[in-house]
């Protein structure tokens, strides 16, 4: 009875690595995302309004990029699981909070712009002359703060997530440090893109990331995917009943 036991219990490190799978998933979507950046509407206004109202860039968005910050949640999730029982465990917990925070407050913006940038490319080419002169409202500081905040926790977390895999004497070192450079390049992209130097439009620095993010995710979840089943050890452990 014992042994039917074992083998019917939930295998918990197949699930975390089911759950870490969506940290590349997140690396790929992002990478092809970024492969077709769009003009800059502060000195290409016309062909960024003709970008924006394409159907393909509606898709692109709400099914990679929006989505793949969905997956990279469950993957963070799941990497702060497996790393609370390791040495670095305390740091893991902080990072996956923060990381989480940060990318849940993302998504707010990248939702509202998936949708609100077509209506804007849309009143530009229709000749609304007095939609590029509209002063700066409320909303629009306070969605910019936001953007703000959401980049600089993402950045933060991250890198205590790299670091945490570093220390965590259970996943591959090299696969942390791959998660700090793949996320400190796409999100200084945006740092650079909020300064007023800054072109608003997709920096180099994120398909170079995500390929990182991509390598360095699907390398954790490999390590974790590869070990034995723990049920499986459990019901080899056992002694054999006469």
């Amino acid at each position: 009875m014992r042994g039917a036991a074992d083998m019917s219990a939930p295998n918990v490190t197949r699930w975390i690595g089911i759950g870490l799978l969506g940290l590349p998933l997140y690396g790929a979507m992002t990478f092809f995302s970024s492969l077709d950046p769009q003009p800059d509407p502060n000195t290409h206004l016309e062909a960024w309004s003709r970008f924006v109202t394409t159907d393909s860039y509606v898709l692109k968005h709400l099914l990679l990029s929006d989505l793949g910050i969905v997956f990279a949640i469950f993957g963070t999730f799941a990497l702060g699981v497996h790393l609370a029982s390791s040495r670095a465990g305390r740091m893991g917990l902080w990072a996956m909070v923060v990381t989480v925070f940060g990318s849940a407050l993302f998504l707010t913006i990248g939702g509202v712009t998936t949708f609100a940038a077509p209506e804007e490319g849309q009143a530009v080419l229709a000749g609304v002359e007095e939609f590029e002169s509209l002063p700066t409202i409320f909303a629009n500081t306070l969605m910019m703060a936001t953007f703000g905040v959401a980049v600089l926790l993402m950045l933060a977390g991250n890198v205590l997530l790299g670091v945490a895999v570093w220390r965590s004497g259970t996943l591959p070192k090299w696969a942390g440090a791959l998660w700090v450079a793949g996320s400190a390049l796409p999100l200084l992209g945006q740092v650079y893109i909020m300064l007023p130097i800054g072109a608003d439009s997709t920096p180099p620095t994120v398909p170079m990331g995500a390929v990182l993010l991509a390598i360095g995710g699907a390398w954790m979840a490999y390590s974790v995917l590869s070990r034995p089943s723990a049920a499986s050890v459990g019901v080899g452990a056992q002694p054999r009943v006469q």
